[in-house]
């Protein structure tokens, strides 16, 4: 086959190169399947579409969608979308603006909001948001204006914005050095036995699924992670807890709280979608797929940011309430939980 065609376009065309390395561990798989594994919102149309163009490689050959992954291999595909500067186009997206001054600001993000534009969010982000309602934003390293740290899709709650250079720099120093705080509650399946606790274990990406991160307790992979966390509320076959954030790793909390067998609330990611506590009873399995309908999300919002402010230096802590998805899934549970007594 003639790949010269398929090779200039991937290199004036093709913006998106996602490269893996099959694991010791790979049973033989379909690439199209093996990549959906690894690629965050990548849709198996997509996915086909870059195969039968040409843009799927193992081991440097193009392959088609069928061919069967083994141990060793090493997947590159690529894809189209603009370049990230393309990606910054302002939009007219309502902020819940919880507090701002001429330095910083601080916003309640909505579940299901992105963050930041990526692999299949190229829009209605907050990034988007923000460079409509503010100029001249300062960037972090990764070149997204104001943004400080994040917090994932799914997950509703508190961040901080920076307005200035010197406020970037302040930020992030704090968020590093872990003397900023950030508390979390979470609704976890089953009934936690210690009424607070510490989980440390490095979290790394999962090598045999890319799209979940796990822990390394050993800490010979990853980077260190700490949570801290207490009951709020027993609710049965589930629990409400606050998770405080030593560190901030990619998925920690939802990550840490599994490794300890408290998997979040409808996480799809790591299998919260699942009834994982409780009885057999065809009426609790209907309840349990109710709250899902109530609460279409891994139960998960960041209530409380405290930081010091980067010009005066005094400590400013915020919380944000639950939001009513969450609120109404816990009047659900202890309903149920009253009336199983």
């Amino acid at each position: 086959m003639d790949t010269s065609e398929n090779t200039e376009i991937s290199q004036d065309e093709l913006f998106e190169h996602h490269k893996f390395v099959a694991s010791k561990g790979q049973e033989p798989l379909r690439v199209d399947k093996f990549l959906m594994n690894f690629i965050e919102n990548a849709t198996r149309n997509k996915i086909q579409q870059a195969a039968k163009q040409g843009h799927i490689w193992v081991n440097d050959t193009i392959v088609k969608q069928n061919y069967k992954v083994k141990a060793g291999d090493e997947v590159k595909v690529l894809f189209e979308h603009p370049p990230y500067e393309f990606l910054l186009t302002p939009e007219d997206i309502p902020l819940d603006i919880v507090y701002e001054d001429e330095t910083l600001l601080v916003v309640n993000k909505p579940a299901g909001m992105v963050v930041h534009p990526g692999h299949g969010n190229y829009s209605g982000t907050l990034i988007n948001a923000l460079v409509h309602h503010f100029d001249n934003l300062p960037k972090n390293s990764s070149e997204r204006p104001g943004l400080v740290h994040r917090i994932d899709k799914d997950t509703s709650g508190l961040l901080v914005i920076a307005k200035t250079e010197a406020a970037m720099t302040h930020l992030a120093k704090q968020f590093f050095e872990k003397s900023s705080e950030r508390e979390y509650l979470a609704l976890v399946w089953g009934n936690l036995q210690e009424e607070e606790g510490t989980v440390e274990g490095h979290i790394a990406r999962n090598p045999k699924n890319r799209l979940q991160m796990i822990v390394f307790p050993d800490g010979d992979q990853g980077k260190e992670a700490v949570t801290h966390y207490k009951v709020v509320e027993r609710l049965g076959y589930i629990t409400l807890v606050s998770c405080r954030l030593e560190t901030g790793r990619t998925h920690q909390i939802r990550v840490h709280m599994k490794h300890i067998g408290h998997t979040l609330f409808n996480d799809e990611r790591y299998g919260g979608n699942k009834i994982l506590k409780g009885t057999t009873f065809t009426k609790y399995k209907q309840f349990v797929e109710n709250a899902f309908k109530i609460l279409p999300r891994q139960a998960l919002h960041a209530k409380t940011l405290g930081f010091k402010h980067p010009k005066t230096g005094e400590f400013m802590r915020f919380n944000s309430e639950l939001p009513e998805d969450m609120v109404s899934c816990i009047d659900k549970w202890r309903n149920y939980t009253k009336h199983s007594e």
